[in-house]
């Protein structure tokens, strides 16, 4: 399939001038218009026109999961649609089982990958393409025509760890997802980093065992503060509560989660929101950018914000703080 990129070099011009050229738009001479639209059409190469973005999931691979059911994701698809339309654009969402020849043929103008893997098939494909791409969450390797926004997971990180060291947590535990994304290796890294500087105990499990909470409960010596990555914070509360654990008093909990349930459960649990209604918008603009041929500046990472509650406070005076 030929791509944009290809057009510009047979033509001798900029990608920019091709886009242009073939949209009608933009300060192009009548001669250098004709000759990329002859060029265009003599390589069998079709502008894209649809005003169509897509967005996927591809963490898990080709693996079929309701990503759409976690509030995260649900944010991520409104902010992402609410910013493709106010560019003019349509936005589809696109199933984490489609196959590879669904890859080749997607009838997209640019595409939004929300934690790409590592080695990611999907990549490749599109890549092959020649559609321009944009990552929500890092990716390992960014090209000509690509753009990606992510947060300071370093930063997230040891705000959470410092908030259960200063209410006097001693064994902090890390329940971490099973993705092979940059999100969930950051997070790994720097809870180990933690640990070694502070001369703690990594107690560090992966969610792909489905015990995880329970292995971790069942130690001689057991955490006395469980944080996770992923939204499982209801699931660890009661957990918590079929042991007999008092909460925050026997094990603070918190996790990483958009969810607004958490500030109502009992006790309300502390969370750590990544705030997809920021980075989301951004990496959608950078797209439309890039299908637009517009340059596009490197984004400065994106804050999180940790929200205290009961669950990981020990100190009375600050439960109503």
């Amino acid at each position: 399939m030929v791509n944009i990129r290809e057009v510009a070099a047979e033509a001798g011009v900029s990608i920019a001038t091709v886009s242009n050229a073939l949209k009608g738009t933009g300060r192009v001479s009548d001669g250098t218009r004709d000759r990329v639209r002859r060029v265009a059409q003599g390589m069998g190469y079709e502008q894209a026109s649809r005003h169509v973005l897509g967005l996927a999931v591809t963490t898990f691979g080709d693996r079929s999961w309701n990503f759409a059911g976690v509030e995260y994701f649900a944010q991520s698809i409104n902010t992402a649609t609410a910013a493709a339309h106010a560019r003019g654009y349509a936005l589809t969402v696109l199933p984490s089982s489609l196959g590879a020849a669904s890859w080749r043929s997607l009838p997209v103008d640019g595409v939004l990958l929300i934690d790409s893997p590592q080695d990611d098939p999907v990549v490749r494909t599109l890549r092959g393409r020649g559609l321009p791409l944009a990552f929500d969450g890092r990716p390992d390797e960014v090209r000509p025509g690509e753009a990606w926004v992510d947060n300071d997971h370093a930063a997230a990180s040891r705000s959470m760890l410092d908030h259960l060291a200063a209410q006097g947590a001693r064994r902090v535990a890390l329940v971490a997802g099973r993705g092979r994304d940059h999100y969930n290796r950051a997070w790994i890294a720097d809870y180990r980093a933690w640990c070694a500087s502070q001369g703690r105990p990594e107690l560090l499990v992966s969610a792909a065992r489905p015990d995880a909470a329970e292995a971790l409960l069942g130690l001689a010596e057991p955490p006395d503060a469980i944080y996770t990555t992923y939204d499982w914070g209801l699931e660890l509360l009661a957990l918590a509560r079929g042991r007999g654990l008092r909460v925050p008093e026997d094990l603070m909990l918190a996790c990483v989660s958009e969810d607004p349930r958490y500030a109502a459960t009992d006790p309300p649990v502390t969370t750590l929101s990544l705030l997809p209604e920021t980075s989301v918008a951004l990496a959608v603009d950078a797209l439309v950018d890039l299908v637009e041929c517009v340059p596009v500046a490197p984004q400065p990472p994106v804050p999180t914000r940790l929200a205290i509650r009961k669950s990981t406070l020990r100190i009375s005076s600050l439960i109503n703080s």
